[in-house]
């Protein structure tokens, strides 16, 4: 197909796959727009984003205005006289009149099968409701959130081992590898558009501090859930009691378990924890300051023995 002239917009790592994709397929992308650099680490010093990283890297003018609202925004992105823009995660709202320049249309990779978990944080949020199946889509954008037409898909099966990091890899991939014919068939008229359906729209909300502390009286398929849908960020947390305190510990990884005992009660001596009914097994996790590390390794640094109660 004749290359088409693209504008990219995304900023995490889950982006990069797909700017990779379109380079590789021979399209034009004259701009790519992300998120403005932001203060990490401890001291806080300016990074880009993975995707600015990545374009710089591939030669590629970059652009980081800090509100795609601003007039001057919108009139930079319409002189580019623009073919189709392509957005995945880019994290922030664009007004009809940036959505409608391009002479094709914007078009949006969103990693759920929507209507389900329009929004913000669809991964995690997947994990957290314990569905079983999700997938990335190719749908064009319109001013409600997520709500447009859908145009390609691929699907994939949650594992009762994803966690948010394991199925996020996974959909990058898918994602990317659709965009290749979701443009030909844009380009050429032949794409199916298909309205979303009215019934069983939900909304992904961004996770929140609160959601991320373990509270044990819970039901263990319910924490196991939490556990793997907040890793690695933002961590699903719990308070260890040591001789010099307590110390705060992420749980990045765990397992289903039998077991009884009371809520946040260690059982074994390999961090087999008792829930409200069931319990999980701990596999990986991080205390405060340290890197992570799998149990085995964690329990030779914080020794923890059975009877003692978690936080």
């Amino acid at each position: 197909m004749t290359p088409l002239r693209l504008a990219f917009m995304g900023t995490p790592d889950f982006a990069v796959q797909s700017l990779r994709a379109l380079l590789d397929a021979g399209h034009q992308v004259v701009a790519v727009y992300t998120q403005p650099p932001s203060p990490r680490g401890r001291g806080q010093v300016l990074q880009p984003s993975p995707v600015q990283a990545f374009a710089e890297a591939r030669g590629l003018e970059v652009r980081t205005p800090k509100s795609m609202r601003d007039p001057d925004a919108i009139a930079g992105f319409r002189a580019l006289d623009l073919d189709a823009a392509v957005v995945v995660a880019y994290g922030q709202i664009l007004l009809p009149a940036v959505l409608d320049a391009p002479r094709l249309g914007s078009f949006n990779l969103h990693g759920s099968l929507l209507p389900r978990w329009r929004g913000a944080a669809p991964i995690q949020r997947a994990i957290l409701a314990g569905d079983r199946e999700t997938g990335v889509q190719v749908m064009r954008m319109s001013a409600g959130l997520d709500e447009g037409p859908v145009l390609f898909t691929a699907r994939t099966k949650i594992a009762a081992d994803d966690t948010a990091q394991t199925l996020h890899d996974r959909l990058a991939v898918l994602g990317a590898a659709l965009w290749p014919e979701a443009l030909a068939a844009i380009a050429a008229g032949t794409a199916v558009e298909t309205p979303q359906a009215e019934t069983g729209a939900t909304y992904a909300r961004k996770i929140t501090p609160a959601e991320a502390r373990i509270d044990w009286s819970r039901p263990a398929v319910e924490i196991d859930r939490q556990i793997r849908g907040l890793s690695p960020f933002p961590g699903a947390w719990f308070v260890l009691e040591t001789p010099k305190g307590p110390v705060r510990v992420k749980a990045l990884d765990s397992r289903l378990a039998l077991g009884d005992g009371a809520p946040g009660e260690v059982l074994d001596d390999q961090l087999r924890v008792a829930c409200g009914t069931g319990a999980v097994r701990l596999l990986r996790l991080q205390r405060e300051g340290r890197a992570a590390a799998d149990a085995q390794a964690f329990l030779r640094g914080l020794p923890v023995t059975p009877s003692e109660r978690l936080g």
